[in-house]
């Protein structure tokens, strides 16, 4: 059952039915969806749809096997083909509707060295007919991203670029959506929004039971799944303790240069850029402090990632020892609903961003962390999720509760915040996951169940 990516759908859906030369890129981490977009928006195609994955083999293997799946795609005997260009020289003589999807195109460009592999793409998507409609999909971020450079033969010559991304916490919840409000929360924060990773949650199961399964028994699905496909890419050349660092809450360049060691500055940055070049990690800024970059901080951006770098990675030989479940119960039991709770801070703040986005609040120029430091009371911290507005910061307050919030709760956090001196923030709210006992025209009141209407 395919689900969500309506907007990824509706811009496929025209691109392959546009009159005119179309050459679409997709990329994304291992097992986002890519493959299973593109089938699904081809289901429109007036055509023939022949779907290649590319492999890691010479060039002239993968032509052989492109010009296979294009030939039998065809209906036609599979034929040789000395070039990429003679390949498609065929293709142009066909006389009908065609859609060609290269999967995994990282492995055919790495197939010979520099562009040259890119420079031939080039010439083929320049000649492409308007009955020719050709996509190029990767899993390899940070090398699909090379093909956008300027400095790349294939700069500009896409119609349509689609960076797919995991699912956000509501449309994840499309896969669980009779659930109580907070396992929802629960599952998003542990397991993140991979479809694939969805797909294989047991949704009647607890939490625990989840957990246990698919994350601590030897080679269950998806610690295979995190150390054999999220962290392939990542292995190679980098530092996989600056992942557990920032799992653990580490943000700031300084914290994580200090859990290293005091590792060399420049190999350190370099490190960093790569990682959110990949999509691994995320680099931040408090929406007050936007180009101070003293401030500027790192995070994961798999919720899955950071369970897996919190509770078990160098553990393997505790895990063994314990079982599964002992060691849930000894290690992740009781830590979990703190875990949970900063993770739902993520969540309202994607709240508000779909809010934005569909055009039901208006005036938001910003949303983020908000951190002060207060030289005279000589305190510091931050706010985790604020808007930016035309009138003002607004501050919101979240909490991952199992019971309604009070009068009295809201009022006392009020006051807390008011601490703060220098800062003036136009409105407070509350977002809680179990809702409020009072109604109040004070403070802005936001439950759990709003924020999957």
């Amino acid at each position: 059952m395919f689900r969500g990516r309506e907007k990824e759908i509706a811009i496929l859906k025209k691109q392959f039915s546009q009159d005119k030369r179309t050459a679409v890129l997709v990329y994304g981490k291992r097992r986002i969806g890519k493959t299973t977009l593109i089938l699904e928006a081809s289901k429109a195609f007036d055509g023939v749809v022949v779907c290649h994955i590319c492999v890691k083999s010479s060039y002239e293997g993968n032509l052989d096997l492109l010009a296979r799946s294009i030939c039998l795609g065809l209906g036609c005997p599979v034929i040789g083909f000395a070039t990429i260009f003679d390949l498609f020289d065929f293709v142009r003589m066909q006389n009908k509707n065609i859609l060609i999807s290269i999967d995994e195109y990282q492995y055919f460009r790495q197939s010979k060295s520099g562009d040259e592999v890119d420079s031939f793409m080039q010439v083929v998507i320049d000649a492409l007919p308007t009955n020719v409609k050709l996509v190029l999909c990767g899993s390899y971020i940070s090398v699909m991203k090379e093909l956008l450079l300027e400095s790349n033969p294939l700069f500009g010559r896409f119609s349509s670029v689609i960076g797919l991304e995991e699912f956000d916490y509501k449309d994840s919840s499309l896969f669980y959506p009779s659930v109580p409000i907070r396992k929802r929360i629960e599952l998003y924060s542990v397991f993140g929004g991979s479809p694939f990773v969805l797909e294989n949650l047991e949704v009647d199961e607890s939490i625990e039971s989840n957990v246990e399964k698919l994350l601590l028994e030897p080679n269950s699905i998806l610690r295979t799944h995190i150390e054999s496909v999220m962290l392939k890419e990542v292995q190679k050349g980098f530092d996989t303790r600056i992942l557990m660092i920032v799992g653990n809450g580490k943000k700031r360049y300084s914290d994580i240069a200090k859990g290293l060691g005091g590792v060399d500055n420049g190999l350190l940055d370099k490190q960093l850029k790569s990682l959110v070049s990949m999509e691994t990690l995320e680099k931040n800024f408090p929406i007050n402090k936007s180009h101070d970059k003293k401030k500027q901080f790192y995070e994961l951006s798999d919720n899955l990632m950071r369970f897996y770098f919190t509770y078990i990675w160098g553990n393997d030989s505790l895990i063994a020892r314990l079982g599964s479940h002992g060691f849930y119960e000894m290690y992740i039991k009781d830590s979990l609903t703190s875990f949970v709770s900063f993770r739902f801070e993520r969540i309202v703040n994607q709240f508000f961003s779909r809010c934005v986005k569909e055009g039901t609040l208006k005036g938001v120029l910003d949303i983020g962390s908000f951190w002060y430091d207060d030289k005279e009371t000589k305190t510091n911290g931050q706010f985790d999720c604020v808007l930016k507005t035309l009138s003002g910061y607004n501050v919101y307050e979240c909490k991952f509760l199992s019971s309604p919030m009070s009068l009295k709760d809201c009022e006392k956090e009020a006051s807390q915040i008011s601490f703060v001196k220098g800062i003036e923030f136009a409105r407070v709210g509350f977002v809680s996951s179990s809702g409020f006992d009072f109604d109040s025209s004070t403070f802005d009141l936001i439950n759990g169940e709003e924020l999957y209407l």
